[in-house]
């Protein structure tokens, strides 16, 4: 309980407070029949307040009331109090879903970010609106605790407002508070706020939650919202360093990352030192760690929400959650089909300022199926009725618990092969099959059934080569591009050690088998640069079963930049461990005698080498069974 009593105000403020305060039921005799009524958002809604406007509501004839977004219970949206009641929200929570889509109450589709500008603008006229507020302090300001949003412009414009005074409404702290004047109406309470609880992550939000965090720098300020899977991917970033977090709404799970010294705003470059959010939902915890707390700034949301601002945050990453993400990459967040769901609500002016941001990340999860795992929510195009939130311009990041892709920037051939990529391997092939008949890719396109089903996530590893930092992955059939332009800037000897002549192009068609590999017979692991999704290829070595003889064929190609900086060395290594573990009794190779660098390689690979040299070439073969001596070589 934050505030036990009102002593604390001074003598004209507690004058002021007295001649404001009301009972209950003269509320009912202050609203008007055909009034227009606001009430406050999330864990802020004025529960006695709501409680009176459902008792006694049907006494107030033919009214309307707009809200964000509820936490409470509704019942006054049920058909029986349809009448009476007309409900109009700005996001579809969970509780007035049904009734919007059964026509008892409407839905207004608006960015967050406008909110405020709109109510402010008085082209939706507010009469009363109900707010809760903390009590006032000593010079008579009230702070609208847990919930900023619209509540402030609401309370700016509505005719009159009536305040639920709640002594344990926490006291947050920025541009958050309304002064008593400025209330004309007060019912005092003292109940807990409401509380949210998250359901605990599931393998898959697991799973994307590690996805994300990789696109997660040191310094980075992030977005981080509310459920299961902003929940776990808050999980992964405890080993991450000075985050910063300038958000439209948190939770619970922030606070382990400011106690842990992860989240210090050290690095923001708007609003230094602070966290920066618009509202908050959680437990009693949570409204404990805001109350009265210097390091979180609460602002109504066209302030939060504001792409410009936002961008102003370096590194900004955003992350937001979709219903169903079509091949092209337009993003559906609203709507399930014609059932509407949720609300635009802020996605795209985060996605919007992420994107402007220096070094910034706008990202877009999603699990990759629904109805568990019998629909996929990769389509070939969006359910009918279901709305674009955010357009195919400003889609970047895709991330689901298959992987990561970065569509911006990216044709629509290469678009639709990095969604089927992420997509979950059981829908990979009708997927394909579409692309194909829409000419999204070229009709000879091999299937990813077998990439995605196979794939051998255990083998995606981060290593220092060259005072960089490297990360190895087995090859996927989305490299096409990024090893079409590796093998465009090799140098003509490079080309030639790696196929004995000088090879010119490098086309789809053979490109294509380089890429999409049965995983159970052969292994390509490459060292990249870059962020997932936006890479470059450095190395490559792949080898390939003989089940003649149980040895594997070996090749490698290392860009000319990174030769003789131990990569080549480090792949051989990581592809003996490999074959080793898929049953091969060593490896065999064919390489040219000035290939000095190569044959170095497999010299030093820790394994007996046995090599016969004719007309320039050497056939070598490892042989895992035989440890090598040092100094050793065999001819």
């Amino acid at each position: 309980m934050y505030q036990k009593g009102m002593t604390s105000m001074g003598k004209s403020v507690l004058e002021l407070y007295n001649s404001r305060k009301r009972g209950i039921e003269d509320i009912v005799k202050i609203v008007k029949p055909g009034s227009r009524i606001f009430i406050g958002s999330g864990a802020a809604e004025p529960q006695t307040l709501v409680k009176v406007l459902i008792e006694k509501g049907k006494s107030i004839a033919d009214h309307e009331t707009i809200n964000l977004i509820e936490l409470g219970t509704t019942p006054y949206t049920e058909a029986v109090l349809s009448k009476p009641f007309h409900q109009n929200a700005f996001f579809i929570g969970a509780n007035v879903r049904d009734a919007v889509n059964e026509g008892r109450a409407e839905y207004t589709p608006i960015f967050m970010s406008e909110l405020p500008w709109y109510l402010r603008s008085g082209r939706l006229r507010i009469d009363v609106a109900f707010i809760q507020v903390a009590p006032p302090d000593n010079y008579g300001f009230c702070s609208l605790g847990v919930s900023v949003d619209v509540v402030k412009a609401a309370a700016e414009m509505a005719g009159i407002v009536i305040a639920e005074v709640n002594r344990q409404m926490p006291r947050t702290l920025g541009d958050c508070f309304i002064h008593l004047k400025d209330i004309d109406y007060v019912v005092e309470s003292d109940i807990p706020l409401l509380t949210w609880t998250p359901p605990p992550p599931d393998d898959v939000a697991m799973r994307i939650g590690q996805n994300v965090a990789r696109l997660i720098g040191d310094g980075a300020t992030i977005q981080a919202g509310i459920g299961m899977i902003p929940n776990a991917i808050l999980g992964f970033l405890r080993d991450k360093k000075n985050l910063g977090l300038h958000t439209e709404m948190f939770s619970d799970g922030i606070i382990d990352l400011v106690e842990s010294g992860v989240i210090t705003n050290s690095k923001k470059t708007l609003h230094n030192g602070k966290i920066i959010a618009t509202f908050c939902m959680g437990t009693q915890r949570l409204y404990d760690f805001v109350d009265d707390n210097p390091l979180i700034e609460f602002h109504p949301c066209d302030y939060t929400n504001d792409p410009v601002l936002i961008a102003r945050n370096d590194r900004m990453i955003s992350i937001n959650a979709a219903i169903q993400v079509d091949l092209t990459g337009q993003v559906c967040a609203d709507s399930i089909g014609e059932y509407f769901y949720a609300g635009i609500g802020g996605q795209v002016d985060f996605v919007r300022g992420a994107a402007r941001s220096k070094g910034g990340k706008p990202i877009i999860v999603l699990p990759s199926t629904a109805k568990k795992g019998t629909v996929s929510r990769i389509v070939p195009f969006l359910d009918q009725g279901a709305g674009v939130v955010t357009s195919r311009g400003d889609v970047a990041y895709v991330v689901t618990e298959y992987g990561i892709t970065n569509l911006h920037g990216r044709n629509l051939r290469e678009r639709a092969l990095a969604l089927i990529s992420i997509a979950h391997p059981d829908f990979r092939d009708d997927l394909l099959n579409y692309a194909k008949q829409r000419h999204l890719v070229h009709l000879d396109q091999m299937p990813l059934t077998v990439a995605g089903r196979f794939y051998p996530e255990q083998y995606e590893h981060t290593a220092a080569i060259g005072g960089r930092s490297v990360f190895f992955r087995p090859i996927k059939p989305t490299d096409e591009a990024i090893e079409r332009s590796f093998f465009y800037t090799l140098s003509d000897e490079t080309v030639y050690y790696r196929f004995f002549n000088i090879v010119k192009t490098m086309p789809h068609e053979k490109l294509q088998p380089l890429v999409n590999i049965d995983y159970r017979e052969e292994m390509a692991i490459v060292g990249l640069l870059g962020e997932p999704g936006d890479e470059e290829m450095v190395a490559i070595g792949r080898f390939k079963l003989d089940h003649t003889d149980d040895y594997a064929e070996v090749a490698f190609v290392v860009h000319d930049n990174w030769q003789n900086c131990g990569i080549g060395t480090y792949i051989m290594n990581t592809l003996i461990t490999i074959a080793q573990n898929m049953g091969a009794e060593g490896f065999k190779a064919d390489v040219l005698a000035e290939n000095k660098k190569m044959l170095h390689v497999f010299h030093k690979c820790g394994y007996s080498v046995h090599s016969r040299l004719e007309e320039g070439v050497y056939s070598i073969r490892i042989d895992f069974a035989e440890r090598s001596k040092p100094g050793e070589r065999r001819a």
